[in-house]
């Protein structure tokens, strides 16, 4: 039993698929984050030209 936590420990085939699924989870969080930020201050800056026309 020991031997076996032990040869898993050590093993790192899946630690690769790991780290690039949290680095993909990381980049989709800015990416929707700056894209929901844009999107609310372009929809500001397009209501404050309409205004500012009518």
């Amino acid at each position: 039993m020991v031997g076996r936590l032990r040869q898993l420990w050590v093993e790192d085939n899946g630690q690769d698929i790991a780290e690039y699924a949290v680095m993909l989870g990381v980049i989709l969080v800015l990416v929707v984050g700056t894209i929901r930020l844009v999107g609310s201050n372009a929809n500001n800056v397009f209501s404050n030209a309409a205004s500012s026309i009518q």
